[in-house]
């Protein structure tokens, strides 16, 4: 192996630009190759969460169910458009097979433990410079009933299993809006899961690139991939848009882009992209916590003195339509917490700013790979980290940089094999 020259990485979201940058920590020249540009992908329109207590797979028991009867209505907090793709149908019935109780229990093990580190990883990157941003005021989850708060507060629980602390109750009736000066009196039960953090997403890329680059790492942005040379089993060079860039290994860490250039080497791989939405708002009470709106599915961060709402999943293919019928739901579903924000919602062009939608990478089983392609010794793929990308971008990064540099795959990352 020709040691000087780069590990090419396909990718410069969060998880590709954190690879990037373990791997330059440890001397190893790095080549970035963006198709667009830099935090303008699902790294960017996100809610900024590194939430512990939210890292769990899509398909969890009762997911299905409540998908089926989404079907039609695209208002519902998860909209799958109907589709005779075969494709598509395939990927449908696999996620069913994969919502039990048994499976999601793995897989949300598997992510906990990955996960173990998240937080004093994200303290070593700002020892490295990266101005991640990270806050660390907690997460709210407010309801509109007591008894639907209760049956959430029990199953994170049962799921925490010592990984993080949940509080022992709900705070019920007039107390409970007061957890959060953002919150309504509509709100009727919450309850604080201390320590959970959020950032500014695309502050924390922008800055992932400039540690990288100023450790010796060059990223090419606006450059597309067109194909790879390879030699007995290994990929010796890959071409792009702007000529060949011979390297010693490369990472595919493309997101929804991945499937295309497996493609190229061979391989297939089966995902969707998970449609989320956001916008920007200005309230008159912004909130001082990160709140998750339990019963609609909603989220709200404080990013850059802004509330930025999200929510929604949306399986209608991988486009970047934006449907401003699933703004409006958002903005709607986010009144019965935040009180009215806006009256009518002929309102909701002057008041939101930065309306976004992105293709966030799903597997069936919720999982990430993480991992060695088969048949390509010096091919390595990471994607499908789905609405956990920032959370799980430290840890995979720095597991993934160790399985380049070794060759040997980190126990961690056993259960996030291609072929599973």
């Amino acid at each position: 192996m020709t040691t000087d020259l780069p590990v090419l990485i396909v990718g410069g979201g969060v998880v590709g630009l954190c690879a990037a940058h373990y791997l330059t920590a440890a001397g190893v020249p790095v080549v970035v190759a963006e198709r667009s540009s830099l935090a303008s992908g699902a790294s960017w329109g996100n809610a900024g969460w590194v939430c512990l207590s939210h890292s769990t797979p899509v398909p969890a028991p009762g997911v299905a169910r409540y998908g089926l009867r989404s079907l039609g209505r695209p208002d519902s907090p998860l909209y799958i458009r109907p589709s005779a793709d075969p494709g598509f149908l395939t990927w449908l019935w696999r996620f069913w097979r994969n919502s039990g109780e048994s499976t999601f229990r793995r897989g949300y093990a598997a992510l906990a433990e990955l996960n173990r580190p998240t937080f004093d990883l994200f303290d070593e990157l700002a020892d490295a410079g990266v101005d991640t941003t990270l806050q660390r005021p907690g997460l709210v989850h407010a309801f509109l009933s007591e008894s639907a708060a209760r049956h959430h507060l029990q199953v994170q629980q049962v799921m925490a299993a010592g990984h993080y602390d949940m509080p022992d109750d709900v705070v019920v009736g007039d107390d409970a809006h007061k957890l959060d000066p953002a919150l309504s009196p509509g709100v009727r039960a919450a309850y604080l899961v201390r320590g959970e953090g959020v950032l500014d997403p695309r502050r924390l890329v922008e800055s992932l690139g400039d540690v990288v680059r100023k450790a010796g790492g060059r990223i090419h942005e606006h450059i597309e991939v067109t194909g790879f040379r390879t030699t007995g089993g290994r990929v010796a060079a890959v071409r792009t848009s702007t000529g060949e860039i011979a390297c010693r290994s490369v990472v595919i860490a493309a997101g929804m882009w991945s499937p295309r250039l497996l493609r190229l080497l061979g391989l297939r791989l089966t995902m969707q992209a998970g449609k989320g939405y956001s916008f920007t708002v200005e309230l008159k009470s912004p909130p001082q916590h990160s709140l998750y709106f339990g019963d609609h599915r909603i989220v709200a961060s404080d990013i850059g003195g802004t509330t930025r709402l999200a929510g929604t999943m949306e399986l209608s293919g991988d486009n970047r339509r934006l449907n401003w019928q699933r703004i409006v739901a958002i903005a709607r579903g986010s009144r019965n917490y935040l009180g009215r924000w806006f009256d009518d919602q002929d309102d909701l062009p002057r008041l939101i700013r930065d309306p976004w939608v992105g293709g966030r990478p799903l597997l069936p089983d919720g999982l990430p790979i993480v991992d060695r392609l088969p048949g390509h010794d010096n091919v390595f793929l990471t994607t499908g980290h789905g609405m956990l990308g920032v959370t799980l971008g430290p840890a995979t990064g720095r597991a993934l940089a160790g399985f380049v540099l070794n060759g040997h795959r980190p126990a961690v990352l056993a259960p996030f094999q291609f072929n599973r």
